[in-house]
């Protein structure tokens, strides 16, 4: 069965994700709490917390039905009788300001009529990367490894799927700028005859797989960089504005209020500690303004030529 198999989807990548940031922290380990929802369904809450690399982090997958009621009609413009969500949703947030918190969503929705029929279907999900000080390499290698990825099933799915996610990581309220540097979000992803469910499924599962090597490396060569308070300050005030756009903007966080969520899990997202300082502007030109700049538009980071390959390049000639 299509639900079956996605299931099982969800439970194999966190157990994999789980491992991996496990043994990338070397000293936290994640801590399960299984939980039931009342109304249908339930799902496994995985917290690692106070590592020598991840200060907060979640691994959650969910497995939730029930009947739609009036609000989700209404405030989230679903329409029939039963539904169906399954996913796994990940938010990390690194104890190194120089490490970038990532967050990660995969999902399956069904809609049901009144006898049990699908009559409609949809994939989400995607990747995207919240850094607090800026290396142009690591956000080079992040979004190579979301398009190889994506390449592999259509090569038109990475400049959409980045622009989908370049669009919607927005604090609209702060003048359009974004919560990170981006990396791939699609959404309402419909079976078709030309993609049908096992087109969607196999791509979730690549994209789920490019996590690891998406995001470890970094974490590698960042976890042990010496950092000063004031580092530590910047994180929280830029940990602010990911607050203030989970609250207020994203649908994944408004769908699992709407629909009777489980709030801890929920507000795992969160991180642990926040600054909201009254109209905190950083020094002009320093790396805290390079990162608040590089959040204000898209960013085409693949064609971006970097500081390192800059210096390679200046090795190369001086070689010569």
């Amino acid at each position: 069965m299509i639900k079956d198999t996605w299931i099982n989807f969800v439970h194999d990548l966190q157990d994999r994700i789980c491992t991996a940031l496990e043994k990338a922290d070397g000293k936290a380990v994640f801590i399960e709490d299984a939980w039931e929802r009342a109304e249908g369904g339930g799902g496994k809450t995985r917290i690692i917390a106070n590592g020598n690399a991840i200060e907060k982090g979640g691994v959650n997958t969910s497995i939730v039905f029930g009947d739609v009621t009036d609000a989700m009609r209404t405030q989230l413009k679903i329409d029939g009788a039963k539904w169906f969500a399954c996913g796994l949703s990940l938010v990390i947030h690194p104890l190194n300001p120089f490490v970038p918190t990532v967050h990660a969503n995969y999902r399956m929705f069904e809609l049901y009529n009144e006898h049990d029929e699908v009559i409609d279907r949809w994939f989400g999900g995607g990747t995207d990367l919240t850094p607090y000080y800026l290396f142009e390499e690591d956000a080079k290698h992040f979004h190579q490894t979301y398009k190889n990825a994506c390449d592999t099933f259509d090569i038109s799915f990475y400049p959409k799927f980045k622009a989908t996610c370049d669009n919607y990581f927005v604090n609209f309220h702060r003048n359009n700028e974004r919560r990170g540097i981006g990396g791939i979000f699609y959404d309402y992803q419909r079976p078709d005859e030309n993609k049908d469910v096992d087109f969607w499924i196999n791509f979730a599962k690549r994209c789920g797989d490019s996590f690891i090597e998406a995001y470890l490396p970094i974490v590698e060569k960042r976890k042990n960089a010496p950092y000063t308070d004031k580092n530590k300050h910047w994180q929280e005030i830029r940990r602010g504005r990911y607050v203030e756009f989970n609250l207020v903007h994203d649908r994944g966080t408004l769908f699992g209020l709407k629909t009777n969520g489980r709030i801890e899990s929920i507000l795992m997202s969160l991180p642990p500690t926040v600054r909201f300082e009254y109209n905190y502007q950083p020094e002009k030109g320093s790396e805290e303004d390079k990162l608040l700049q590089a959040c204000l538009h898209p960013i085409d980071w693949l064609n971006l030529v970097t500081e390192e390959e800059k210096a390679e390049w200046a090795r190369k000639s001086n070689s010569c």
